[in-house]
């Protein structure tokens, strides 16, 4: 949808509310995720994330009693639940809601019952974190002193302290970060404090987020400032990603420096978000190229797409 924009829009491309855009390679990251259930006596339920069309297989040490494994509820929402040998194979027909949790009882050969939740991806922003938890396979390990327990239970630990480690260098690296200084004034309503020039605003349509887009020119720099106020009356917008690409399929992301005020804007509040891009970004093969910069929500869908010209980047 190409909205009519004020003087100077030919640097400023506003697309909103894409339902059919979605961030591919978070949003539907597929995971192998291990469950120790001798971890947690007292919580006796596991939540299982699930995504319509995707398969999601819960696989066991030991073989599965078919004729005692049981959903409750699942019609029109799941597939028929399949168990082969040690597996239980699991086929949403589409999303659930966010809300929307299916009890499922899954009972080993040797009569132990293990109930699980089948859920909605999970949003980590509950702990701090993106993306969503969405399962591909969990493996559930009844006896955690077994070798193949232990050996997932490593590697689980393993990917943790990874990536507990790029996170700790990506905070260093944008504490000492100029851009990073420059977003957040930006996105705190303090251009003047900055060296960039505004250079356009747009007001793109949404039914239930009013919008206004601005970019801005600097010295080797570009960037955009996106202010968001949720006019609608039912749930809180939340934020997903931000990717600055050139190939609007891929999302593979350039480098940038975002901030913002709030993550999640409840109805009747508002936030900002700021972007800055260093000319860097937009070099390819020794040219200037043009980038677009997308904005996702919590559910995966592109909330805003913004224009971002190479002529912004003033040499």
């Amino acid at each position: 949808m190409r909205l009519s924009l004020p003087v100077r829009s030919f640097l400023i491309l506003v697309l909103v509310a894409l339902s059919g855009a979605q961030a591919k390679d978070k949003y539907d990251e597929p995971l192998l995720r291990p469950i120790m259930l001798s971890e947690h006596p007292t919580d006796g339920t596991h939540s299982i994330y699930v995504k319509g069309q995707v398969v999601t297989t819960l696989r066991f040490e030991q073989p599965v009693d078919p004729t005692k494994t049981k959903m409750l509820g699942w019609e029109g929402r799941l597939e028929p639940l399949a168990v082969v040998r040690n597996k239980v194979i699991l086929e949403p027909i589409r999303d659930l809601n966010k809300d929307e949790g299916i009890p499922l009882v899954v009972t080993l050969a040797d009569g132990t019952e293990v109930p699980f939740l089948v859920r909605p991806p999970w949003r980590e922003k509950d702990s701090g974190g993106w993306p969503p938890v969405l399962d591909q396979q969990v493996d559930v390990f009844k006896d955690r002193e077994s070798y193949a327990s232990m050996y997932a239970a490593l590697k689980d630990a393993l990917k943790k302290n990874d990536a507990l480690t790029e996170e700790n260098e990506r905070f260093r690296k944008e504490e000492n970060s100029i851009d990073h200084a420059y977003a957040t004034l930006l996105a705190n309503g303090q251009a003047k404090k900055t060296p960039f020039r505004f250079v356009a605003s747009a007001r793109p349509k949404d039914p239930d987020m009013e919008m206004v887009v601005e970019v801005y020119s600097g010295q080797g720099k570009a960037a955009a400032v996106i202010y968001l106020t949720n006019t609608g009356y039912g749930d809180t917008w939340e934020f997903a990603d931000a990717f600055l690409t050139r190939d609007l399929t891929s999302y593979t992301k350039q480098p940038f420096a975002l901030r913002m005020t709030r993550s999640e804007i409840a109805p009747g509040q508002s936030g900002a978000i700021a972007v800055v891009a260093d000319k860097s970004a937009f070099e390819k093969d020794g040219q200037l190229v043009d980038l677009a910069l997308q904005i996702f929500r919590a559910d995966g869908n592109q909330q805003v797409m913004v224009r971002m010209d190479r002529t912004l980047v003033r040499q």
